[in-house]
């Protein structure tokens, strides 16, 4: 056996030569294997269509076992769901075509628009839900009264591919070697932490310049995109990953303190002492994070150098978040215990939604089924069936992509190789079996066939399309009675699927790039615009700034997607907006103050006002918050301030406020 493996590795090791991802290929030679062995296992237990229990492993394969073990989970809820919804259109259908495409047009809006708003695996459990549901549905639309028993098998395949995708993912897929990130993110934060003591040490005099503080915000941007898929499996997995956000939004928040150090004078009770006393804890804790042994060390030197600012409360409170956050990333990462009480002084993780991306997802994925749907009822096309499954697939699982219209075009080329392979094994292999468990056998190398072209990197694109409609299509029913024409005529409609999921993309609400920018951005001024017509809406800081956090670090990376100078702009802008924030919260924690004057009074309500119409006119707000700002500065000076950043920040980006339609 050890002989075996060895020829085995040097076979795996000189496939890079031929153009294969050494990697790639041994973790999809191990899928394809789980893929025969739950064909087969499908075929022993006599189920209708065995090959749908090896398109499940190759939907729930993942390269660590977290990652398997929930995304399996999600398979089969979302499978189990879109089943018994799949049963229950054909049952209220009773053999109406019209209505059933109706119904699965109104259920698979449903499924791409609330895909849309979640994340990772939970996502696609919905978006399977949505397509295991045309399955079902459309399969055997000819024959309502086996819906039941299509039902059963759609489930228990789909049962059988999880637990052979389970059991050979657990034996062979390593556990993994934690979140990646850390390094990255805790230089980052070493690095910030000296910048603050120079700050701090200079008493303000010294900033970060635009460019920097974009190329920082861009690294946490990369970082923060690639997270989601390892907070599955585990609760600890998830509390790692949900320490590394705050750790991150503890330095967006330090970050826009040194981009208005300048602006920010200290008071006299922060004398060269107790500065200089902070640089040095500072920049000691910047040297113990960089010291692995030493990490809750350098947590420790974070909290000396806040006590030593207390004289100077804006550095104060910007330095505490950084404390509790890195206490509870070092907590989550190296099991070290929180102090006391640490879980009170936590602040949240709050993730963007695209709201707006769900309802377009939502509408174009219910109009396209809906007119292709009809079309096909009006024409009475055979192949019609099998093209809107594949537009289902298509309108919901990419509809969270950037760019799902570039994708179709990868989509296309590897279900036209599928398509190709299932015709060579059916019609050059398939004539060569003498019974139903010879063409079971007889597609096993195929699989494999599909297998080698995901793993080389001319194909990797295309290959886990070519796997799924290769499956497809190999439906192993002895003796094969259909002709080469229906063959051919039944791979063309499997094709016209993505073709007609790249019109809905490129035609039906069509989904940009660009589009998703000015969407979050929208998003981004409409929460401005709710907090300052909401005062429990702004009245808890910690809740909108994460959220807006998040959505400043998506709008980076999506605007360095972009090109262009659009990066640095991007991060000018959402920093921009944090400062709008806070003014909205100063204006609100103004309202409630019984000691106002009338006249003052009526100015902030004139400033929310204004605030609540900040999209339509952002410059008729500048000289609204300067001139409230000097009004209420003599009393107030903690309030006057941001005002007066807030008049600033939409005067130097009225563009940004007033164009996010």
């Amino acid at each position: 056996m050890s002989a075996i493996q060895q020829s085995y590795g040097r076979l795996i090791d000189r496939s890079a030569r031929w153009g294969f991802d050494p990697v790639r290929l041994r973790q999809h030679l191990r899928t394809a294997f789980a893929a025969c062995l739950a064909l087969l296992a499908a075929w022993q237990l006599g189920l209708e269509h065995p090959q749908w229990a090896a398109m499940t492993v190759w939907a729930a394969s993942q390269p660590l076992r977290g990652q398997l073990l929930e995304k399996s989970f999600f398979r089969v809820a979302g499978t189990v769901v879109g089943t018994a919804v799949g049963v229950g259109l054909v049952l209220l259908a009773r053999g109406d075509l019209l209505w059933l495409v109706l119904g699965l047009a109104v259920w698979l809006g449903l499924c791409a628009g609330v895909g849309n708003l979640q994340r990772s695996f939970m996502a696609y459990g919905t978006m399977l839900s949505g397509y295991s549901a045309a399955m079902v549905a459309l399969l055997d639309s000819g024959h309502p009264d086996q819906v039941f028993a299509l039902g059963w098998d759609r489930l228990f395949t789909a049962l059988t591919g999880v637990f052979a995708a389970l059991l050979v993912g657990w034996l062979f897929t390593p556990r993994g070697s934690g979140i990646p990130g850390h390094a990255e993110v805790r230089q980052l934060f070493s690095q910030l932490l000296r910048d603050l003591a120079a700050s701090l040490q200079a008493r303000g005099h010294y900033a970060l310049g635009a460019q920097e503080i974009a190329s920082r915000l861009l690294a946490m941007a990369v970082i923060e995109e690639g997270l989601d898929p390892h907070a599955a499996g585990s609760q600890r997995s998830r509390e790692a990953v949900r320490a590394l956000r705050r750790l991150m939004n503890a330095q967006i928040s330090a970050l826009l303190w040194l981009r208005d150090a300048p602006s920010q004078e200290p008071p006299p009770a922060f004398g060269p002492d107790q500065a200089r006393q902070a640089a040095e804890a500072l920049r000691e804790a910047a040297r113990l994070l960089e010291t692995q042994p030493q990490l809750h060390e350098a947590a420790a030197a974070l909290v000396r150098a806040r006590e030593a600012a207390q004289a100077w409360p804006g550095a104060a409170d910007m330095l505490a978040p950084m404390g509790f956050a890195l206490q509870a990333h070092l907590a989550a990462a190296h099991d070290f215990p929180l102090p006391p009480g640490h879980r009170s002084h936590q602040w949240p993780v709050v993730l963007h939604s695209d709201w707006l991306g769900a309802r377009r997802a939502m509408l174009r994925a219910a109009s396209a089924i809906a007119i292709v749907g009809l079309l096909w009822v009006a024409t009475g096309w055979s192949g019609g069936a099998y093209m809107l499954l594949g537009m289902s697939i298509m309108l919901t699982v990419f509809s969270g992509f950037e760019n799902p219209s570039a994708t179709m075009r990868h989509v296309t080329l590897g279900q036209a190789m599928g398509v190709l392979v299932a015709l060579a094994c059916q019609w050059l292999v398939w004539p060569l079996a003498g019974s139903q468990a010879g063409l079971v056998w007889l597609m096993m190398p195929f699989v494999f066939v599909g297998a080698l072209l995901f793993s080389h990197r001319r194909t990797t694109l295309s290959g886990y399309d070519c796997n799924m409609v290769l499956l497809l299509l190999l439906q192993p029913h002895y003796p094969q009675t259909a002709s080469f024409a229906h063959a051919l005529a039944l791979g063309l409609a499997v094709v016209s699927g993505p073709l007609a999921g790249w019109a809905a993309y490129r035609f039906i609400l069509p989904v940009t790039l660009q589009g998703r920018l000015q969407g979050l951005r929208a998003m981004m001024v409409h929460e401005l615009q709710d907090m300052a017509a909401t005062p429990r809406h702004a009245r808890d800081g910690r809740i909108w700034r994460a959220r807006l956090y998040h959505r400043l670090l998506r709008l980076v990376r999506m605007s360095e997607q972009a090109g262009g100078q659009q990066g640095s702009q991007a991060a000018e802008c959402g920093l921009a907006a944090l400062h709008v924030g806070r003014a909205i919260q100063a204006l609100h924690q103004l309202s409630e103050e019984s000691t106002l004057a009338d006249g003052t009074a009526r100015a902030v309500r004139a400033a929310l006002l204004r605030l609540q119409r900040l999209q339509s006119a952002p410059q008729d707000c500048p000289p609204l918050l300067d001139a409230l700002a000097r009004r209420v500065a003599p009393r107030h000076p903690d309030q006057a301030r941001p005002l007066r950043q807030a008049a600033h920040e939409i005067g130097t980006h009225p563009d940004f406020f007033g164009t996010a339609h």
